[in-house]
């Protein structure tokens, strides 16, 4: 991954941030007095990302995220977002994050301008695939830096949102230790050589698989389980239809649900196949599929963790 510069040309100058945050009513006497203290310790740095080169804060207060990994990267490093946009706004931010705090403004795929600019943030992370169309309103609320798409290497994404919060390296390091502890699982349990699916129901015609580069696939693999041959689009994912179940036969199958004690959940393909499929553990989605980030990494190792402890 290319290593972006980081420059800092000081303070961030009051009157073209005011010009910015036309959206949330920002005046001149908004912006702090000369010798204030917000005035004399916050400087820019410069970030380069999908839409080019964003000077940021370097100590960001007010932060709006439109990207799950953005919120889980941020809370990850003790930065609670002031706004994100969310899966749904009743259900608000996963609650494996504990950011109740966080007010919704609207969903990832359809986010609120007049909700983000209520909340005047000082940066706005979005991303390039979902929200190019609102890239120059957003800049115009705030300083705004765009990851290129969801699909991307998640930890290439989180190290750039790192780096737009002034704190890339709490975040390399965080990473680190989602790698370590994959190794020290490999290591202790040494599933080499065993299969695993992870599968998501989508509707009653469509099914997810999700591969190696996905974000679980990748975690499912790095402690060394072996996802079967599919037709990835780009690695990622595949689906097929209840019909096609047994293409996705595997030695264990995590699937994806709402609520993990509800059998129901899973889908009567898998149920009604118990011989291809021996092995099968629902899990939460709102962090296996939607928490992409170092912290829901850390709560999908512990999924897979219980799920090795108990099946020695």
């Amino acid at each position: 991954m290319l290593t972006r510069a980081r420059r800092r040309p000081g303070a961030i100058l009051a009157a073209s941030a005011c010009a910015l945050l036309l959206l949330s009513g920002c005046t001149a006497t908004d912006a702090p007095a000369e010798g204030d203290t917000a005035a004399e310790t916050t400087g820019t740095h410069k970030v380069e990302h999908a839409r080019g080169t964003t000077a940021v804060p370097d100590d960001p207060q007010r932060v709006v995220t439109l990207e799950p990994l953005e919120l889980d990267t941020a809370v990850a490093i003790g930065i609670e977002p002031v706004g994100a946009a969310v899966a749904s706004n009743v259900t608000g931010a996963p609650a494996y994050l504990d950011a109740d705090g966080v007010e919704p403004v609207g969903t990832v795929p359809e986010p609120d301008l007049e909700a983000i600019a209520a909340l005047k943030p000082d940066l706005i992370l979005g991303t390039e695939a979902r929200h190019s169309e609102l890239y120059e309103q957003l800049s115009a609320i705030a300083p705004t830096v765009f990851i290129e798409t969801q699909a991307d290497p998640w930890r290439d994404n989180a190290l750039l949102i790192g780096e737009a919060l002034g704190r890339e390296d709490e975040v390399a390091d965080l990473l680190t230790g989602v790698d370590e502890r994959c190794e020290a699982l490999s290591d202790e349990y040494a599933v080499d050589g065993q299969t695993v699916q992870l599968i998501r129901p989508r509707d009653e015609t469509t099914l997810s698989l999700y591969g190696p580069v996905s974000f679980s696939g990748s975690l499912l693999e790095c402690v060394g389980f072996t996802i079967p041959e599919q037709d990835w689009a780009d690695g990622l994912q595949a689906d097929i239809s209840p019909e096609n179940i047994l293409s996705a036969a595997a030695d264990h199958v995590f699937v994806t649900v709402a609520d993990v004690d509800d059998e129901a959940e899973i889908p009567a393909a898998i149920a009604q196949n118990a011989d291809a499929f021996p092995s099968v553990t629902p899990v939460d989605t709102s962090y296996w599929v939607s928490g992409v980030g170092p912290k829901g990494a850390q709560a999908v190792l512990d999924d897979i963790e219980t799920f090795l402890a108990a099946n020695r």
